[in-house]
């Protein structure tokens, strides 16, 4: 998916539920320099919906094919979790998918026309038609349920858990088990640190508002990359033999840092490719089904580079950098 753009799936309702909605102003990605607190620091809003859906229904939302529909965007980190695991499990005839614009408008995200599913012009329609009062950030990914015309969930780190557990008797039969019991604890954990230092901690250095701020979150983020880099130095993957949900969480991260990040979120230290482990590690998971071909670097770029005026007013896309994602990897040399 390098530049390209995903297609959509599911039955469009006829002329859309959301006819005449007034849709509130939402901010780009979540991010806005608004919402930064009194110490220069930028904190994540909670998810707003964090309803469940399960394998036997008792949720009120049963896992089933056809049902839910998934909405990301390519640029999106977030998103891109919910994205490589869809593929990896072979869930793509089983949750549909609709795509954002990369350039959100004045209502925030947006789809190209209107989404085929909704009828909907714009996110924000289908966080209305769930609650008419919300007046929070319209996120991705979410996801939406189909029969009940409402949003079930925009809590990311949970859909891609109830896709891996919920949906298992829909997964690819050769899939891998991204989230086995055994290690869901280490899992956690690291998932947990690489949120909180890395993927959280890019943002809260791009968009600090203090010298003191931006300095805490840009030490914690290298001192990660570094204990990272000597992890990887004799493992393949974070926790073993295969990619599990702890490479999903690093991942969208790495793809973006050397190309965004490290530029236009001073995150400027070191990039990935400077890292020999990380670097060989990240094209490892881009070469594999689900990860490179869920990239796409073109609305990756154009969304961080023209959407975020306060940082580049010219909204000049870099050109580079120039960097082969497909030359060998080595790391099926290790063993562990």
């Amino acid at each position: 998916m390098h530049g390209g753009a995903l297609s959509t799936s599911g039955t469009p309702i006829p002329g859309g539920p959301f006819p005449g909605t007034s849709v509130p102003g939402t901010s780009v990605s979540g991010a806005s320099v608004s919402g930064t607190t009194a110490s220069g620091s930028f904190p994540r809003q909670p998810a707003a919906f964090s309803d469940r859906i399960t394998r036997d229904g008792s949720s009120g939302y049963t896992a089933q094919p056809g049902r839910y529909q998934l909405y990301v965007s390519l640029a999106d980190p977030w998103s891109h979790r919910a994205l490589i695991v869809r593929r990896v499990l072979g869930l793509e005839r089983v949750i549909g998918l609709t795509v954002t614009d990369p350039i959100p408008g004045d209502r925030g995200w947006r789809f190209p026309g209107r989404d085929p599913v909704t009828g909907a012009q714009w996110l924000a329609e289908l966080y209305l038609a769930t609650d008419p009062g919300y007046t929070g950030r319209c996120t991705v990914p979410l996801l939406w349920d189909t029969y009940r015309h409402r949003v079930v969930t925009n809590d990311f780190p949970q859909i891609t858990m109830m896709l891996e557990t919920e949906f298992r008797e829909f997964h690819r039969r050769d899939a891998p088990d991204l989230y086995p019991p055994a290690m869901r604890r280490e899992i956690d954990a690291v998932g947990a640190l690489i949120h909180h230092a890395v993927s959280s901690g890019v943002y809260r250095a791009g968009l600090a508002t203090t010298q003191a701020a931006y300095e805490e979150a840009f030490d914690a983020v290298f001192t990660t990359l570094d204990a990272l880099e000597e992890r990887l130095g004799r493992r393949r993957f974070l926790l073993g033999r295969a990619p599990c949900e702890a490479d999903v969480r690093l991942f969208p991260t790495l793809v973006r840092f050397d190309a965004v990040y490290y530029l236009h979120y001073k995150c400027n230290l070191r990039r990935i490719v400077d890292y020999p482990h990380l670097w060989a590690y990240a094209r490892d998971l881009y070469q594999r089904p689900g990860f490179g071909d869920t990239t796409d670097f073109v609305q990756i770029k154009r969304h961080y580079y023209q959407t975020q005026e306060w940082i580049n007013p010219s909204r000049i896309v870099p050109k580079g950098p120039y960097v082969s994602w497909l030359e060998p990897h080595g790391r099926d040399r290790l063993s562990a």
